[in-house]
């Protein structure tokens, strides 16, 4: 199959992980911005984590540095619509982009300004090119609870608007979502989507308490639910979705190399499993390769891939309307 023309749906990807590295150049030469080169080649090795990363927490220090040029609203309108523009360009139909408020309020910035940059920028993409896209707001779990809060009350008047869904993300610690059940029952009852961080560093308990504790809806990744029966079974059961991205996982050492990604296992056992980027940048990858790693592996079929875009389809944070055009893209499968 050639995924490059195949229609696709992204459900998890990152705004800061996703940035052009000839963009940073561009905005950190006109706003003098110190980077540690101006060489896109160097730049990109600044950027991109290599596949032998020893964890989670060295994978994220590749975020430092896109966030310095994403302090304006400018900047961050710019940059997401370049990210829809580039994922348009492999014909991903539908995209859902992720990002934290927090980090971008360093020179001043509201969260309201910064959450409506981004959809403005999204909003562009979507006028000028095949796609459809909605935002998930991103709580930091190492940050407070009222920071959550925080995010939760300033994102609720874009509820609808371009905004969809709240989610917790970084470093993942064992029984995190303690801590957030309150900022995320909020949360549900103004109307959010809610889709968690959990089981991407070796604890699939945590997938558990994010479905049970904070109604998660979509698990952003859930690779250790095969660790935790008990996870495992109330994914199953209850077909909350996964949203996978496996050279992020084999970065971040979630599994060690490819071939030992469960996705395919869990798709055959009857759980819900989507592809995704994570990171276009930090990654070094597109939808389109993704999916090609997942097909290499684990000899992904028409029929196996029809049914992972139905997935996508189906536990995508977008309305009827939009839901029922990305079916008729099947028919292009």
């Amino acid at each position: 199959m050639n995924f490059t023309i195949l229609p696709k749906i992204e459900l998890h990807c990152h705004l800061d992980g996703s940035v052009r590295p000839e963009t940073i150049i561009d905005i950190a030469k006109r706003e003098g911005i110190s980077l540690p080169s101006f060489d896109k080649e160097k730049i990109k090795e600044e950027l991109i984590a290599p596949l032998d990363c020893e964890s989670l927490d060295e994978y994220l220090k590749r975020f430092s540095i896109p966030n310095l040029v994403m302090q304006s609203k400018e900047n961050l309108k710019r940059i997401s619509f370049e990210l829809f523009e580039d994922a348009a360009k492999e014909n991903v139909k539908y995209m859902e982009v992720r990002f934290a408020p927090l980090l971008h309020t360093r020179k001043g910035l509201s969260v309201v300004e910064i959450i409506q940059s981004v959809i403005e920028g999204m909003r562009e993409a979507e006028e000028e090119f095949d796609i459809k896209g909605n935002i998930i707001l991103s709580c930091m779990r190492t940050m407070s609870v009222v920071s959550a809060f925080e995010v939760v009350e300033k994102g609720k008047a874009f509820l609808g608007k371009g905004v969809v869904a709240i989610d917790l993300c970084a470093s993942e610690e064992e029984g995190f979502c303690e801590k957030f059940i309150e900022p995320i029952a909020l949360a549900r009852e103004y109307g959010y989507k809610v889709t968690i961080h959990a089981g991407e560093t070796g604890i699939g308990q945590n997938v558990l308490e994010a479905v049970e504790w904070l109604g998660a809806e979509r698990i952003g990744h859930g690779v250790f639910i095969k660790d935790c029966e008990k996870a495992y079974k109330l994914v199953k059961e209850k077909q909350v979705v996964l949203e996978m991205c496996p050279t992020s996982n084999v970065q971040t050492k979630a599994v060690n190399q490819f071939s030992e990604h469960p996705i395919s296992d869990f798709h055959r056992d009857g759980i819900k499993v989507t592809v995704n980027t994570d990171n276009r940048t930090v990654s070094d990858t597109t939808m389109a390769k993704e999916c090609d790693i997942v097909s290499n592996e684990f000899a992904m079929s028409a029929e196996d891939y029809k049914q992972i875009y139905m997935n996508s389809v189906e536990a995508a944070f977008a309305d009827e309307g939009t839901k029922e055009k990305l079916k008729k893209y099947l028919l292009d499968i």
